[in-house]
C-alpha cells in the first residue's frame, strides 16, 4: 500500500515521516552502507515548522544524493553497461515497475556487444546505428526502444556533465531515426461496445465476467486501479469510488501495491446505477473468506482467481482477448482487439462525445497532463461530427 505523510501526500521509495513530523530518506552510499538524511520539509513549497531550523527540503536532498552518487564514478574505461548500472543506482526513488524496466535494459546490454563499448568511444553515429539495430535486427518495438533510450540519454548526459566524455551521443530525436510502429489504441464505437457486451452477457462461459467488463467500459479505470479496489473504496451512500492504489504482480508472482500512475491518479469516481449494480453482483460472486486475503496489509479485494488470489491486469487482458476471439469465430462483423486500455479509452471517448469538458475529463481519467486528455478529442471521427451537424 502506498505510504502517505501527515498531509496525505504519497511518499517515494525510501522516504518516511517520523512521529515528530520530520521527514527521512534512506539510501545506500557508494560503498553500499545504509545512510539516512532528515528534513523538516518534504518539498520546497512546505513551511518549516515554527521553532525549527530551516534547511534544504527532503526532495532537494534526494536530488543532491543522486548527483553525488554519480559523481563517485571516475575513469575513462567505463563501458556502456557500467554507465547504465551506475546511473540506475542513483535512481533511488522509483516504482517497482520502473525498476523492472531497468533490469530489462541491463540484461539486454549484458548480452549485446554495445554494452561492452567504452563510453568514450561511442559516437553519435554509432548510437544511431544501435537504435536502428534494436528495431530492425532485434525486433524491439518503439516503446521498448524509447524506454532504453530514456535511460541511456540521461546517463550519457551525466557523463558529459562530469567531463567523462566530450559529448552525449544520444542527444538526438528518436523519431528521426526509427519508425514509430506503436499501434494507436482507439476506443470502440458505440455499436462495437454494444455488440461486445451483449455477446458477453449472453455467452455461457464469458457471462461470468460481464460485470467486470461493464465496469471497465463505464468508469475509465486503469486496469491495475480496478484490480486494487477494495470494499473500503466503495461508498454506496455517496455513489463514489475512491482510487488511491494499484494492485501489481511481479514476474516472480509477488503481489504488491503501488500509488496510482500519476499524482492526479488519486481521485474519486462517480458510480452510476448500472456500475453500482455490477459491483454488488461482483461482491455477491466473491467467495466467503476471500475478503480477508491481504496484500501489503490491505484486504477486501473484489475479484479472485481460481486459486484464491486477487486478479491482476494479465487476467483481464486474457479474458478480453479470448472473448473477442470467440466472438470473431461466430460472427462475420469482426471486432477489433480489445484490451483493458481500450475499455478505458472507449469510456474517455464517450465522455468527450457527450460534451464533457476536457478539464473535468482530465480529473475522471487521472491524467497528469491535459494534453493527454485533449488527444482523446482528436480520435473523434466523421460519424461523430456528422451526427452533430445533422442534429442542427
Amino acid at each position: 500500500m502506498s505510504r502517505k505523510d501527515s498531509k496525505g501526500r504519497n511518499l517515494h521509495y525510501g522516504e518516511g515521516q517520523r512521529s515528530d513530523g520530520r521527514y527521512s530518506f534512506r539510501y545506500k552510499d557508494a560503498k553500499g552502507k545504509n545512510r539516512t538524511v532528515y528534513s523538516w520539509t518534504l518539498t520546497i513549497h512546505d513551511q518549516t515548522p515554527e521553532g525549527k531550523r530551516p534547511g534544504m527540503c527532503l526532495r532537494q536532498m534526494e536530488k543532491q544524493i543522486q548527483k553525488d552518487l554519480f559523481d563517485c564514478v571516475t575513469g575513462t574505461n567505463m563501458t556502456v553497461l557500467e554507465l547504465a548500472e551506475k546511473y540506475i543506482e542513483t535512481k533511488t526513488a522509483v516504482r517497482t515497475t520502473t525498476l523492472a524496466g531497468y533490469k530489462t535494459l541491463l540484461n539486454f546490454l549484458s548480452q549485446d556487444d554495445f554494452g561492452a563499448r567504452r563510453i568514450t568511444d561511442v559516437t553519435t553515429l554509432e548510437a544511431k546505428h544501435w537504435i536502428i539495430h534494436l528495431q530492425r535486427d532485434c525486433g524491439k518495438g518503439y516503446s521498448t526502444i524509447h524506454s532504453f533510450r530514456g535511460v541511456l540519454r540521461p546517463a550519457f548526459q551525466l557523463a558529459e556533465d562530469d567531463d567523462l566524455i566530450r559529448r552525449n551521443p544520444f542527444s538526438f530525436e528518436l523519431a528521426t531515426i526509427v519508425i514509430n510502429d506503436s499501434i494507436p489504441r482507439i476506443g470502440l464505437t458505440k455499436n462495437q461496445e454494444r455488440r461486445f457486451l451483449e455477446f458477453v452477457e449472453s455467452d455461457k462461459h464469458y457471462s461470468r465476467y460481464f460485470e467486470e467488463f461493464y465496469i471497465l467500459f463505464n468508469t475509465g479505470l486503469r486496469i491495475s486501479e480496478f484490480c486494487g479496489l477494495t470494499d473500503a473504496d466503495l461508498d454506496f451512500k455517496e455513489k463514489s469510488i475512491r482510487i488511491d492504489r494499484q494492485l501489481m504482480r511481479s514476474s516472480k508472482m509477488r503481489y504488491y501495491l503501488e500509488p496510482p500512475k500519476t499524482e492526479c491518479g488519486t481521485r474519486y469516481l462517480p458510480m452510476n446505477k448500472q456500475v453500482e449494480s455490477c459491483i454488488h453482483l461482483m461482491l455477491d460472486k466473491r467467495k466467503a473468506g476471500y475478503e480477508n486475503v491481504k496484500v501489503d496489509g490491505v484486504s477486501g479485494f473484489l475479484s479472485f482467481d481460481k486459486n484464491g488470489r486477487p486478479r491482476v491486469a494479465l487476467h483481464w487482458e486474457n479474458y478480453l482477448k479470448y472473448a473477442v476471439e470467440k466472438y470473431n469465430r461466430l460472427y462475420k462483423d469482426a471486432l477489433p482487439k480489445i484490451t483493458p486500455h481500450v475499455c478505458r479509452h472507449t469510456y474517455c471517448s464517450k465522455m468527450a462525445r457527450n460534451g464533457m469538458s476536457p478539464v473535468r475529463l482530465k480529473y475522471l481519467m487521472g491524467h497528469s497532463d491535459i494534453s493527454v486528455t485533449y488527444n482523446i478529442y482528436t480520435h473523434i471521427g466523421f460519424e461523430d461530427v456528422k451526427n452533430e451537424v445533422l442534429k442542427s
